[in-house]
């Protein structure tokens, strides 16, 4: 076992791949982070294969066209090419209807595959269980390892449900038990998610490797108090006032993600505190999603039936660039998540220098480091979210003290790191396929 900060590979490196296929039928690398399907996988696909193609590793990332005016390649950075693959009708395809598609995916990556000499990918790496049904298929017709991230599991997702949400079908939790089965490893976030994989999915725990997402630390950094970039500029260019206390959420609105939570724990606050009506603003930035799809204007009606739209502010998402101004401006970035593989979101506050407020689910509690850049909170009562808020409204002096230590605890998930250990355990995965073979 090699540890590296949190990241837990086996044994040595073996040879490194020189070019690998990534499957992510479900959602394009290209959508915006926030809306539909579209959050932090996106991210982590992107960041993920521009690192490894930094480190020599070329990267081609096949996904469903959406669109019948899209290129059949584009190049998303130097070593990272995205081909779009026509599976089933372009638009209104909801996710809950891509099982049916998955043969017609199949088919055309391996047709791809065909029109390049044998031996064009060294390895294959799926992300969720959609495109691992994909890449089992197309892993073994190559002859290459199979590489997978479930990024999140039904059988964890159903024991957090929210009240009014879906349970995920059984097709997708027979799926996944077929994925692990055929995988050479498994990658997951955090130690908590490799535990439910043998408990849930009964993975051989040699088939399991750890490895932490990461944060891009160049865009999201935090400001200077005397900078163009510091929390009083962050919160000019976004019109917010400068004295406000700001609890943000940003994300996808879903009963998944809870931003109802949110909002009922700021109807708490100000029952509690009448008087910070003046000076609260809380963003919610951020598209429908999943269920939330079926009431799109479910929390506008919330936050006017708790009579706090006046002080609710709705965004909706927003590119890289933006969203780190949001977080630089917040006083606290608030996740209340019923369930969170990792929370890439609650790192990029961090590596702003925003302190979280988190429910302690899933990888949270490795990306939140609980009373010192941050405040984790059992289960999603929001009297407890209303108490850890008003620690901020309390405290002045709380937003810097935590966010200076948000921001070191952030430093140490940089994305380099994470294409590095990734790398490793594709080395591992080629030297056990060659000693096997």
């Amino acid at each position: 076992m090699l540890s590296n900060r949190g990241t837990r590979v086996r044994g040595s490196a073996g040879r490194r791949p020189r070019r690998v296929a990534m499957l992510s039928v479900h959602t394009s690398p290209l959508h915006q982070p926030g809306t539909g399907d579209a959050g932090g996988m996106n991210v982590y696909l992107v960041e993920l294969a521009a690192r490894l193609a930094a480190r020599g590793i070329e990267v081609e990332i096949f996904t469903r066209a959406t669109s019948a005016g899209l290129p059949p390649a584009v190049t998303l950075a130097p070593g990272v090419l995205m081909r779009h693959v026509t599976a089933g009708p372009y638009e209104g395809l909801a996710k809950e209807d891509l099982p049916a598609q998955l043969c017609a995916f199949a088919h055309a990556v391996t047709r791809a595959w065909a029109g390049h000499r044998p031996g064009r990918y060294d390895l294959l790496h799926s992300h969720y269980w959609l495109s691992g049904h994909v890449g089992r298929l197309a892993a073994a017709r190559w002859g290459v390892p199979l590489v997978h991230s479930m990024h999140t599991m039904a059988k964890v997702k159903n024991a957090g449900l929210a009240d009014g949400d879906l349970p995920e079908p059984a097709i997708r939790v027979t799926g996944e038990s077929q994925v692990v089965r055929a995988a050479d490893r498994l990658i997951a976030n955090t130690e908590r998610e490799a535990v439910d994989l043998l408990r849930h999915y009964d993975a051989d725990t040699r088939q399991v490797a750890v490895v932490h997402p990461g944060v891009d630390l160049d865009r999201f950094r935090p400001g200077r108090p005397d900078a163009a970039t510091g929390r009083a500029a962050a919160r000019a260019r976004l019109g917010l006032p400068q004295d406000a206390l700001i609890p943000l959420f940003a994300g996808r609105i879903q009963p998944l993600k809870a931003p109802d939570v949110l909002l009922r724990a700021v109807a708490r606050l100000l029952t509690e505190r009448p008087w910070l009506r003046d000076r609260l603003v809380v963003p919610v930035v951020g598209g429908p999603s999943g269920s939330g799809l079926a009431r799109p204007e479910g929390l506008h009606k919330l936050a006017a039936s708790l009579g706090i739209s006046d002080v609710v502010l709705f965004r909706p998402p927003v590119g890289q660039d933006r969203l780190a101004d949001w977080y630089r401006a917040a006083s606290v970035l608030v996740m209340p998540s019923r369930s969170e593989s990792f929370g890439l979101v609650a790192l990029e506050a961090q590596a702003c220098g925003t302190p979280v407020i988190a429910a302690r689910v899933g990888g949270l509690p490795v990306a939140v480091r609980d009373g010192v850049s941050g405040v984790l909170v059992a289960g999603h009562d929001p009297r407890d979210y209303a108490r850890a808020l008003s620690r901020f409204a309390d405290d002045a002096s709380l937003t810097p003290r935590m966010g200076a230590a948000a921001a070191r605890h952030a430093r140490s998930f940089g994305w380099d790191r994470t294409a590095a250990a990734t790398a490793r355990v594709y080395g591992q995965v080629l030297r056990e396929r060659r000693l096997r073979d």
